[in-house]
C-alpha cells in the first residue's frame, strides 16, 4: 500500500532519480542540467519552511513520486498563491499515485489558508493538462514559444484553481510547520 509522508533531506537522491529523466528526456521541466544532491536538499529545506513537500512510498519505503508547492512569486501580494508541482516515477504512472499526492497536497494547502493554486505546464504535456482539469484547474493563459529546449520553442500554459474564498481582509497563510 502506498503511503504519503513529508519529504526530508535524506530523500534528495531518490527524488533526483525520479526527476532526472524528466530533465534529460522530456519538456515537462525546463531545467536542462540535473541539479546536485546538495542543491536538491536545499530545495527541500526552502520549500518545507512554509509549504508541504510530500513523497509517496511503497511498503518497502521506496519513493514512487513527490509533490510540493511553493510561492508563485516573491512579492507580498502573492502570499496566498502557490505553484504546485508533481513528479511520479515513470514506472508507476497511471496507478492513482499522482491523484493521492495532489489530494493530500491540496488538503494541506487549504488548511494553511492558500487561496490560489497555479500549475505551469508545457503545452504539449496534454496528460498533465487533463490531470489538472480533473482536479478543477482551469486554463488561464498560454505563453507562446516562451521556452526553448531540445532545439525547439515551446508554449507554456498556466492553469489555476481556487481553494479558499477571497475577502478584503485576508489573514496570513499558516506556516506548514504550524500544521504538522
Amino acid at each position: 500500500m502506498t503511503k504519503i509522508r513529508y519529504a526530508t533531506e535524506d530523500d534528495a537522491q531518490e527524488l533526483l532519480d525520479i526527476y532526472a529523466p524528466y530533465i534529460t528526456d522530456t519538456t515537462i521541466t525546463f531545467e536542462t542540467v540535473i541539479p546536485s544532491v546538495e542543491n536538491f536538499k536545499q530545495r527541500i529545506r526552502d520549500i518545507s519552511e512554509k509549504f508541504p513537500y510530500l513523497v509517496a512510498t511503497d511498503d518497502n519505503g521506496k519513493i514512487l513520486g513527490y509533490a510540493y508547492a511553493h510561492l508563485y512569486g516573491p512579492r507580498a501580494a502573492y502570499a496566498w498563491t502557490v505553484e504546485a508541482s508533481i513528479y511520479v516515477d515513470r514506472d508507476y504512472k497511471g496507478h492513482g499515485l499522482g491523484t493521492r499526492l495532489y489530494q493530500t497536497l491540496e488538503d494541506i494547502l487549504k488548511r494553511q489558508g492558500v487561496v490560489n493554486l497555479m500549475a505551469c505546464i508545457t503545452e504539449e504535456n496534454s496528460n498533465s493538462v487533463r490531470f489538472h482539469e480533473k482536479f478543477g484547474y482551469q486554463k488561464v493563459g498560454t505563453f507562446k514559444k516562451i521556452g526553448f529546449k531540445f532545439n525547439r520553442w515551446l508554449d507554456v500554459t498556466w492553469m489555476q484553481k481556487t481553494l479558499n474564498s477571497r475577502s478584503n481582509q485576508m489573514t496570513e497563510v499558516t506556516s506548514y510547520d504550524q500544521l504538522k
